[in-house]
């Protein structure tokens, strides 16, 4: 492991109350979100549910009007190139001069960061087979998403930010992008903010997670943790229903008849109780997905849960 050199202890991003309105619409709505280092932290939601404009306060490419974004103990937006130095930033589409070749685009982006290894850089390149004789405007997207990569990386950022950064890519180069967070950013106790909607992805990779719909943080917690606290059950009644009943900690269900299948949180002795008490019997249990969770907490059949 390699070790990161910092003299800030605290959260690497620490969020409290911000709140941000573009006219009539609010796209972060009193947001509170801590990043602990060393963690894969994966941000997700919907096109349109307030990450990227997120992710543009911890860049400091916006200032907190309503609340505060702190990125190593400093405001981003007011100190960014102490803060931006530390930084290595992917985007859904990197910005790249097309009239460069991959070789000179490297040595360029070199002059800006004095935490640059070269050897690394190099490595990373032959690695995503990079040809440094071709020029950027001639590279597919998967290969510029993979040059972006390595000039987020070649630094060795202690923050690395990762905005939507496979999306539309083959599943090859989102296993490419995945590993190398992995193995050159989590492996080494650096810290990565992966926002995406692919959910499965995250999954994959995330330590810790944080849920955003329509500007809101709707839950944020380790993996594990929201993983242990969610269950996906199915529930045979004695008689056809047409509707299931209400139970504590049911998010969503789904069903017809006399057999009903919900996700719920809390605890799976409770609801078995509660289902019981209701004349029904527990026939199914396991742990739902990522995505199975997201979307029964803010798909079009979620429901208002009922407290125990």
């Amino acid at each position: 492991m390699v070790a990161v050199p910092s003299e800030y202890t605290g959260n690497v991003i620490e969020v409290a109350g911000l709140t941000r309105r573009f006219g009539p619409k609010v796209a972060l709505d009193g947001v509170r979100l801590g990043v602990p280092r060393g963690v894969v932290f994966g941000l997700v939601g919907m096109n349109g549910a307030g990450k990227t404009t997120l992710i543009k306060h911890v860049l400091g490419l916006l200032r907190a009007a309503t609340g505060s974004v702190r990125v190593f103990g400093t405001d981003p937006a007011a100190g960014p190139a102490g803060v931006l130095a530390r930084v290595g930033y992917l985007s859904e589409e990197p910005d790249l001069p097309g009239w460069m070749r991959v070789g000179e685009l490297l040595r360029y982006t070199r002059a800006f960061y004095p935490n640059w290894d070269p050897a690394f850089a190099d490595e990373l390149r032959r690695s995503f087979a990079l040809d440094p004789a071709a020029k950027v405007k001639h590279l597919s997207k998967g290969q510029r998403a993979r040059a972006g990569l390595v000039l987020a990386l070649a630094h060795r950022p202690e923050l690395l930010v990762l905005d939507e950064p496979s999306s539309g890519l083959d599943p090859i180069v989102r296993r490419d992008i995945l590993g190398a967070i992995v193995r050159t950013i989590a492996e080494e106790g650096r810290t990565v903010l992966f926002s995406s909607h692919l959910l499965h992805e995250v999954e994959r990779v995330a330590d810790r997670v944080a849920l955003i719909d329509r500007g809101r943080v709707v839950f944020s917690g380790a993996l594990d943790h929201i993983k242990d606290t969610h269950h996906r059950v199915t529930l045979r009644f004695p008689q056809p229903r047409p509707e299931p009943p209400a139970l504590p900690g049911v998010l969503a269900w789904e069903g017809t008849g006399a057999e009903w299948a919900a996700v719920c949180s809390g605890r799976l002795d409770d609801l078995r109780a509660a289902a019981a008490e209701c004349g029904a019997q527990v026939v199914g249990h396991r742990v739902p997905s990522l995505d199975e969770i997201f979307v029964a907490r803010v798909g079009p059949k979620a429901v208002e849960p009922v407290e125990a």
